[in-house]
């Protein structure tokens, strides 16, 4: 069983939720339904499972009454061998993005308090229109991921001594001894193109052939346009997969910036922003908006109009790619700007799973360009990735003009400080 970060964050909920569900949301694939099924089964007596895409006659248990006795009552009839033990029962409600009711429904189960109920989906956002009422107030929202880079060290055979060690060098700003800061470089080209899918990721571990995990990348990828076909109106369906498809051609400019032109000859916003916001809504890509000051809060200096988009798996987007350019991922062969378009997307997946919020930076005469910027205390951070060697002459000028309490440089090298500038071997992105 793969380790996963958020078995520990379900732990907390269920010690210290008050007459609340949980609704954990993230993309299809991404190991929701595994890891919940195993903490049911290890954290409590009883543990009942309801899946609404593969069972949809279970949608009938939440028609009519919404009571809390009248839903139990109604499991113990479709539910074969299903018993309450009360305090010590974990009701799963999978896939509820197929059943509005049953989000509805979780205010009425929070209230009952008898049973613990954890609900899960990858395609929320799609169906808000189709509730009844969101039961704010009674839903605690988690958002997973695929593995991050740590769970996937964690899967390769890293021990947990061994990370804290390698975080000894980034808390110290010392020096890696290069032939650890070797190991980790290709354990990182390794990352980028396994990615965190579980299945990838497992297959991996039982193969050890990297043209087996493109096999599985390139099945996922099926299952996610057969999601779009299943769930996006006849109308877009075909837009969704060109705004997706064109997102390796977004990252492989000069500025990543995402461009409707790029996606067709044809494409503006009028066109595709109803497709992007879908993607967003599924999990599969997340957007980063450019800011017009880099100043606190960020979000007051947003500019909506001028974004760029990420894949949420980096694995993913580089099989996206071709199998030959992860080859030279993981040869260190690939030269260009796609190699900064996927070492950009890396960070920004490494960051995101860390619970950061991401803005960049680009100024109107575009003479300055920081990949991210993120806000602690008050204080506004920029990060810049550097996928080869070169002068970092935006961040200086950012520094100069804004003196951030620290500043982040993300390289293939080794770690080094300077005038408030700290530069990162890109593996530690996991410790900022």
């Amino acid at each position: 069983m793969l380790k996963r970060k958020i078995y520990d964050e379900l732990l907390t909920w269920k010690n210290k939720k008050n007459r609340e569900c949980l609704l954990v949301q993230g993309a299809r694939q991404i190991g929701k339904t595994f890891i919940i099924e195993a903490f049911g089964k290890d954290q409590y007596t009883d543990y009942v499972y309801l899946n609404f895409y593969q069972n949809p006659e279970y949608k009938e248990i939440f028609e009519g009454s919404l009571e809390a006795a009248e839903i139990y009552k109604k499991i113990s009839l479709y539910v074969r061998e299903v018993h309450f033990t009360e305090h010590d029962t974990l009701i799963f409600l999978d896939e509820i993005q197929d059943c509005p009711n049953a989000r509805t429904a979780l205010k009425f189960l929070a209230m009952d308090d008898r049973y613990d109920v954890i609900a899960s989906g990858s395609l929320l956002g799609l169906h808000y229109k189709e509730m009844i009422s969101i039961p704010v107030g009674y839903e605690r929202t988690m958002e997973m991921y695929a593995l991050d880079f740590e769970e996937f060290l964690w899967a390769v055979g890293r021990t947990p001594e061994a990370i804290d060690a390698l975080k000894g060098y980034f808390d110290r700003k010392e020096k890696i001894e290069d032939g650890i800061h070797r190991q980790f470089m290709q354990l990182l080209r390794e990352y980028l193109v396994v990615g965190g899918m579980p299945e990838a990721v497992n297959v991996f571990l039982k193969t050890n052939n990297f043209q087996e995990v493109f096999g599985t990348q390139k099945k996922i990828m099926e299952s996610y346009r057969e999601d779009i076909k299943h769930y996006a109106s006849s109308a877009i369906r075909q837009k969704i997969s060109d705004c997706y498809l064109s997102i390796p051609r977004q990252l492989a400019k000069e500025y990543t910036k995402f461009q409707y032109k790029v996606v067709s000859k044809e494409g503006n916003a009028r066109r595709y922003e109803n497709c992007l916001n879908w993607l967003v809504d599924a999990g599969m890509i997340k957007l980063c908006v450019n800011v017009s000051t880099p100043q606190f809060p960020l979000v007051a200096y947003e500019k909506p109009n001028q974004f760029k988009a990420y894949v949420t798996d980096i694995g993913l987007l580089t099989s996206l790619y071709g199998y030959e350019t992860q080859a030279a991922l993981l040869k260190d062969t690939l030269v260009g700007p796609v190699k900064g378009g996927i070492y950009e997307n890396l960070v920004f997946d490494m960051l995101i799973k860390r619970g950061f919020t991401l803005n960049y930076y680009k100024n109107d005469n575009n003479t300055q360009e920081i990949e991210f910027l993120f806000a602690r205390e008050g204080a506004v951070i920029p990060v810049e990735v550097k996928a080869k060697r070169g002068a970092t002459i935006s961040l200086n000028n950012f520094i100069a003009e804004y003196d951030p309490p620290v500043a982040y440089k993300l390289v293939a090298g080794n770690l080094g400080v300077c005038d408030g500038k700290v530069t990162l071997p890109l593996y530690l992105a996991m410790f900022l």
